[in-house]
């Protein structure tokens, strides 16, 4: 491969500079991008490997990343387990028929991946060979308590009242709906791997909602399944949330080879409370990417500073880019963040 910073840093073996890819590097800030939605559903472009892939490319072939990541959702793998899965313009994801009682988890569907979706697992093999050994590739899927949130909701939300009420008042039909999804998502990651995906990432966007207590016995028990079985596939894997900071030695819990940590906490400070065992990937306020490159510079400068000398640095956002950032920053971002921690790095050195 002619460049393995990435997996490298995944693997907290030494790299000549920090490697750098960005959570939703594919997107609505390109214009590229917006083209192609112009003329195509969300899902019929997930849908399509051919656009899929298209779109996987574009930042790679714009910016000096790293690694891409499929262009893929989270959500349709619940589409072949037998929910209604819709993406309605200017409002988000919707589910027309959200699970209301143990019937409906009991009613719900565990298709293999290659049933279920098979287009992600043929765009994988087109962006593999498109990549032609260029940086690795990416592939992912929501965790099984993100994945239930969105199916017990019906969409996004801002209190998450009825997940955590059928978590607390159903609790041999919540186990039984965990069971499910940590099936069909361990599945599906071992899939894409096989498809020629080189790292997994589990998004558990929603974990954050919960206590601690409640992540440690309705959450985390089914993201240590979900992550062994995709580390199965021989790849390393990359657990991420948001609003999680309170809880990360229970992070390290889930086995993932990486953490990706928000920008609610200066990176050095969430390395000392995982521990020397994972490597630590972000995090950058996206927002920070609207402001001006003097002011963009010193945050990064801050960042890579915080882990200098510390094998193991996947740099990132805490969350994903947002529409409307100034496509020039990602650009200079990515240089910089080679150019300066390769010079911090011969600075140690001397």
């Amino acid at each position: 491969m002619t460049n393995d910073r990435f997996l490298r840093a995944c693997r907290r073996e030494p790299v000549d500079a920090t490697p750098i890819w960005l959570m939703r590097q594919a997107g609505r800030y390109m214009a590229e991008y917006r083209a192609v939605r112009a003329q195509h559903t969300m899902l019929d472009v997930i849908r399509t490997p051919e656009l899929a892939c298209e779109i996987t490319l574009q930042p790679v072939d714009a910016f000096e990343l790293d690694a891409a990541i499929i262009f893929a959702d989270i959500l349709p793998i619940l589409i072949g387990m037998g929910l209604d899965l819709d993406f309605v313009k200017g409002e988000g994801p919707a589910i027309g028929n959200p699970i209301a009682s143990p019937a409906d988890v009991d009613a719900l569907r565990t298709p293999p991946a290659a049933e279920n979706l098979p287009f992600t697992l043929d765009a994988i093999r087109l962006v593999r060979r498109e990549l032609d050994g260029r940086i690795p590739l990416i592939g992912f899927s929501g965790a099984p308590f993100t994945l239930a949130s969105y199916a017990i909701e019906g969409g996004g939300s801002k209190n998450h009242v009825k997940v955590k009420t059928f978590m607390h008042a159903e609790p041999d039909a919540w186990a039984r709906l965990m069971d499910k999804l940590a099936q069909v998502v361990g599945d599906y990651l071992v899939a894409q791997a096989e498809a020629g995906a080189q790292a997994l990432q589990v998004f558990d966007s929603w974990a954050g909602i919960l206590s601690p207590r409640d992540y440690r016995e309705k959450a985390l028990p089914y993201a240590q399944r979900v992550v062994a079985r995709a580390q199965s596939a021989g790849v390393p894997v990359i657990y991420f949330g948001t609003d999680l900071n309170g809880m990360l030695p229970d992070l390290v819990q889930t086995g993932a080879d990486v953490i990706g940590v928000d920008w609610r906490i200066a990176i050095d400070d969430a390395w000392a409370r995982l521990g020397p065992v994972v490597a630590v990937q972000g995090n950058l306020d996206p927002v920070t990417l609207f402001a001006p490159w003097e002011r963009i510079a010193p945050a990064v400068d801050d960042i890579l500073a915080r882990t200098a000398g510390r094998a193991g640095h996947i740099f990132n956002l805490g969350h994903g880019i947002l529409p409307g950032t100034p496509v020039d920053h990602v650009r200079r971002l990515a240089e910089y963040v080679h150019e300066r921690s390769a010079a911090l790095q011969r600075e140690s050195e001397r």
